[in-house]
């Protein structure tokens, strides 16, 4: 079975992560959401909220798709992740060029870390390109509309924090 690991903060998920979990369904077997913890990040939403929010969203897309799709909550190193969860490829979404610098050094730690592991990049459809959820929680904190950025659970989660 191939696994894969698509991890990152998701505060919150995006149509932009979205869109990358869809097109890493098919690539795999079974993709695990990895919902880091990251104590030198101050998420908007805790852990549980931005797991409920991941998990909500993929239970539509395993719907549509017919995929398997697991939500996992994780602090510990990223490739130490990646084999708790038994995944051979890690999925990395790319949005620019300054993704891709970060992502190569962090590339280049996993496989000195575990060289049986490898990383795939997805670039983001280009209509989800400047999709970044720090940008989003900025347009919900400022009575902006995010309609076209997220869905319609996540908007009502964003408005009921800055309410």
């Amino acid at each position: 079975m191939r696994i894969g690991l698509y991890p990152g903060t998701f505060d919150p998920i995006t149509l932009g992560h979205v869109d990358i979990i869809e097109r890493a369904m098919a690539l795999v077997d079974r993709l695990v959401i990895g919902v880091a913890i990251n104590r030198d990040k101050q998420p908007l939403f805790n852990l549980e909220e931005r797991v409920a929010m991941v998990q909500a969203e993929c239970d539509v897309i395993a719907s549509r798709t017919g995929g398997e799709i697991r939500v996992h909550p994780f602090e510990n190193l990223l490739i130490d992740c990646a084999r708790d969860v038994g995944a051979g490829v890690i999925v990395r979404g790319l949005r620019a060029v300054a993704d891709f610098e970060y992502e190569f050094q962090m590339v280049g730690m996993n496989r000195a870390l575990d060289a049986q592991i490898e990383t795939v990049f997805l670039m983001a459809d280009a209509r989800r390109q400047a999709i970044a959820s720090k940008l989003v929680k900025e347009i919900a904190r400022l009575g902006g509309d995010v309609s076209q950025f997220v869905t319609e659970p996540v908007k009502q989660a964003l408005q009921a924090r800055y309410s």
